[in-house]
């Protein structure tokens, strides 16, 4: 009974034993090189600043060796020239660097030259369109991270070509996250590689482009590339306008300004909802801009918006005018600290106009407004005169101009009568 049993044992000749994951990954592990090594026999053969050769070899190579399965050695090779080990060194293995590389561009480095291989990894993945998503969630994020190793010749190739990539729309600035490392901000890397980034983006998109390019991409704070110590408004707008990019600047310096705004209109209106007394808004309003200055006009418009989001204009359309005339009156002085001068008078005048012509409940009431922001030394008779002669806005400027001749009238002859007293 022993011996048949012995001799039915099932025989495991002809089957095939499925290898342990760990050892499949173990033997995995060289095969970039193999892979690096094929690719480089394609690239060979492409005579050196041939960029429409090594374009269809690339191309032709894809048909052959596996793009999707080694994107990131792919990468690795077309960008810095060979293959990288955890940390950012490359592989020591005897290999040399890659026929075809961002780091082979010429010196002193050109943005028109590097133009050139961009187009390459324009043609690629083209031709291969499930590139473009390693390239930009694992390639460049890894790296820019290592953006460090490299000399500054090498840094200012990869950052150009990574700014004309983003620009093509090859990849989304998402990337650029990689650059905010404690590594890389401390010692003004970060700084210096965005700066080289945005250069080259914008000899191809607008300023427009890039903004909204990098809304798209989550990248909503400058300063987080920028050293700790050199997180301000200030150092940012000197470092872009230092480099040739005030655009940068202005655009950053909107972007802070309209946050501020809203933070003092929802803050202005909350505390008048609440009914807190005016001297505390004012004391809100200052604090403020104590901490990050708008520009007066900008102020005064701001102020302006929070004080009538908090007016509730649900009346009777007979008593609208009645109501925007007495909720004015009654805010009035929380205006007066802050219209300093003619032309934030002007400012504040041509808000009130704007707003008239868009809310047309309160249209009718303009003259009305403008008699009690006079009254409340809000504004003053040369400002309303100088608006009505050549300060106005064009929304409805002809109805505003004709609405307010009585005014106007009585305003210059106030003057004159002064001027005769005298």
């Amino acid at each position: 009974m022993s011996q048949q049993s012995a001799a039915s044992k099932p025989s495991l000749q002809g089957v095939r034993i499925k290898a342990r994951k760990r050892a499949v990954k173990a033997s995995a592990k060289h095969e970039p090189s193999v892979f690096r090594d094929q690719l480089y026999k394609h690239l060979e053969t492409v005579p050196e600043g041939d960029f429409d050769g090594f374009a269809n070899k690339l191309v032709q190579a894809g048909s052959t060796l596996e793009y999707q399965k080694y994107a990131d050695a792919l990468f690795e090779i077309l960008l810095v020239g060979g293959l990288l080990q955890p940390g950012g060194s490359y592989v020591e293995d005897g290999a040399p660097p890659s026929p075809f590389s961002i780091f082979k561009a010429k010196e002193p480095v050109e943005v028109a030259d590097i133009k050139k291989y961009v187009e390459v990894f324009n043609k690629l993945i083209r031709r291969y369109k499930y590139l473009q998503r390693p390239l930009e969630t694992s390639s460049l994020p890894n790296l820019l991270q290592y953006v460090n190793r490299w000399s500054p010749v090498q840094q200012q190739k990869l950052m150009i070509a990574t700014g004309l990539i983003l620009a093509q729309g090859l990849a989304a600035p998402s990337c650029l996250q990689s650059l905010t490392k404690d590594h890389l901000v401390k010692n003004d890397v970060s700084a210096s590689a965005i700066t080289n980034i945005f250069r080259a983006y914008l000899t191809e998109q607008s300023m427009d482009h890039l903004s909204s390019s990098l809304k798209k991409g989550g990248v909503r704070d400058l300063l987080a590339f920028f050293p700790p110590q050199k997180r301000d408004d200030k150092t940012l707008d000197e470092h872009f306008r230092k480099e040739g990019l005030p655009q940068i600047a202005d655009w950053w310096t909107k972007k802070q300004y309209a946050v501020l705004k809203d933070e003092i209109m929802k803050g202005i209106k909350d505390m008048l909802d609440r009914e807190e007394p005016n001297e505390e808004v004012i004391g809100f309003i200052k604090s403020k801009q104590a901490k990050r200055a708008l520009p007066e006009t900008e102020l005064i418009s701001c102020i302006w918006q929070g004080i009538t989001s908090s007016i509730d204009w649900a009346a009777r359309p007979d008593q609208i005018e009645g109501l925007a005339v007495r909720e004015i009156g009654r805010y009035a002085p929380i205006l007066e600290p802050f219209c300093n001068g003619p032309k934030v008078e002007v400012a504040l005048i041509n808000t009130v106009q704007v707003h008239s012509y868009e809310d047309t409940r309160i249209i009718k009431a303009f003259p009305q407004i403008l008699k009690v922001l006079y009254n409340k030394d809000c504004i003053s008779d040369q400002a309303i005169i100088y608006w009505h002669q050549k300060g106005s806005k064009p929304q409805g400027r002809q109805h505003f101009l004709t609405a307010t001749e009585a005014l106007v009238k009585y305003l210059q002859e106030q003057e004159s009568e002064e001027e005769d007293d005298e």
